[in-house]
Parts: C-alpha cells; structure tokens; sequence
C-alpha cells in the first residue's frame, strides 16, 4: 500500500482557479470555470478560487457559499446580529429569517449588474493558521487538519511559499481507493 505525502495529492498553485483580490465577482466565476475547463478531467472539479495579492501570493480563498453571499448582501448584516450562529435550523426558522431580513426578495433580479460590480474583497476566506499544511507531511496529518477544522482544502507549503492546495475530496478518493486495496471478508475482517 503506497504512503501518501501532501504533494502526491495536491493541486498545483498553477493549475488551480486563480484570481486578485480586487476582482469582480464575475471574473472570479470565470475564472474558476476556465480552470474547471482546463483541469484533469478525471478528477473531481475544483470548488472555490484563490485569491492574490498584486505580488501574486495566496491572500485567500473564494468559495461557492461566498459567492452566493456576495450576491445577496443581507447575509453580511444575519451574520453580524449573530443570529447565523445557532444550530438545529428549523425549517420555520430558516423562513423566518428570509422574511425578516427580505433575503432573496428579487431573486437572481440583475445579477449580471451585481456580479460585475461585487469586489470580492469583503468576501475573502483568510486562512487561519490551521489550514496549512507542509508539502512533505504524511496524509495523516492533512486528514487531522481537515477533520478538526471542518476544511473543506488546505493551502500546501513550501517553506513560506503556498504551491498549491489540498482538497478533501481528493484525500477521501485516496482514502477510499487504500479502502479498496485491502481485502475485507463478510465478516469486516481482513485477510
């Protein structure tokens, strides 16, 4: 059974979807869609853009859940009364909060006028410290980083340099194809 290290899974910096950080929302969808195009197509599709600085080293990261908060502006002002945070969401609840904070009341109304003037800057993913992980480490400890952070990706390094990103469902592919290696009876034990 082979030892995965960290950059035996990742993403390449080059080959992921990229943008500046003071980019539109529209040029960041773009962008993740022409990285989409050019990616390995056997691999499952990347899910959010990095974002640079003007010296082109990894500021953050742009999510699908960030993109959509972007396009509806009330969610900032949820999240900031603090009453995003609960947990165990009632169907009720979640209406409640639609009404009372007019979420959605045009929807999709002028999107193309919002996406091309959002600046994606107010909605930037910072990675915190728990969301690197060194190129040269085991699989083991990017799984330990991924699970007790809730990470969907990790921001690989080298030294002080990001060189690409590791991304939960290309170590769950790794762990379910190590899972397929080992011969398993009926009974759950191995052979």
């Amino acid at each position: 059974m082979k030892e995965f290290k960290v950059k035996d899974l990742m993403v390449p910096l080059a080959e992921y979807a990229t943008v500046y950080h003071d980019a539109t929302l529209y040029e960041a969808v773009l962008a993740l869609e022409k990285a989409q195009q050019e990616f390995d197509s056997t691999r499952y599709r990347h899910r959010a853009i990095l974002v640079l600085d003007t010296s082109d080293k990894v500021v953050g990261k742009l999510s699908q859940l960030d993109v959509l908060r972007a396009l509806e502006p009330k969610y900032k002002e949820l999240q900031e009364s603090g009453s995003a945070e609960r947990y165990g969401f009632s169907r009720a609840f979640m209406r409640s909060l639609m009404k009372d904070y007019r979420l959605w009341e045009s929807p999709l109304h002028d999107i193309c006028k919002k996406a091309c003037v959002i600046r994606i800057d107010d909605y930037i993913h910072k990675p915190t410290e728990g969301e690197f992980v060194d190129e040269e480490a085991a699989l083991d400890e990017a799984i330990h980083l991924l699970v007790l952070g809730n990470h969907q990706s990790l921001l690989v390094t080298r030294g002080d340099e990001i060189v690409g990103i590791i991304r939960l469902t290309d170590v769950f592919t790794a762990i379910f194809h190590i899972m397929k290696e080992c011969a398993i009876d009926s009974n759950g034990s191995s052979t």
